[in-house]
């Protein structure tokens, strides 16, 4: 167990010293889906979701989410966040969601990733529950990585 960036000498949980750790810019991109029913997709393309602007609620939510991240998830390092972008894109079944994350510190911005990811999709469903009470979240996950000791990093297809 001491191996084990996240416990202590004693196997308690403890957040990392990263103080020795280099300056540098560092990037995440993450992607999530929301299954949607037909009804949903058509309703977001022609602009008549009853709640309103469906996809610019779930932009939002996901800045802030990413912004929010060590609040939400409690061994994350609280970090200056220089740029969040999300962005959504409607197909056929649903909802594609993508982030990305950077910052110039000393830890990586993977978990805001992932939280802009989540949280935008959680807003999309709330903005579509009422079309498609249904919704699934789906495949959120870390696609690439830059910066850091360990450099980068990207998923394989």
């Amino acid at each position: 167990m001491t191996g084990l960036s996240h416990l202590d000498a004693a196997g308690q949980a403890r957040m990392v010293d990263v103080s020795g750790k280099d300056i540098t810019v560092r990037t995440a991109r993450a992607s999530g889906r929301v299954l949607l029913s037909g009804a949903a997709v058509a309703a977001l393309r022609a602009g008549e979701v009853p709640k309103g602007d469906a996809l610019a609620v779930a932009r939002i939510a996901g800045i802030q989410g990413a912004k929010r991240t060590p609040e939400l998830i409690p061994l994350c390092h609280p970090i200056g966040l220089h740029s969040v972008a999300v962005e959504l894109t409607v197909t056929d079944d649903g909802v594609v969601i993508a982030s990305t994350v950077r910052t110039a510190d000393r830890t990586g911005v993977e978990m805001e990733a992932l939280t802009a990811v989540s949280v935008a999709a959680l807003a999309l469903i709330d903005m579509v529950k009422a079309v498609d009470p249904a919704a699934v979240i789906s495949d959120v996950r870390v696609e690439e990585k830059t910066g850091g000791k360990s450099g980068p990093w990207r998923r394989r297809a």
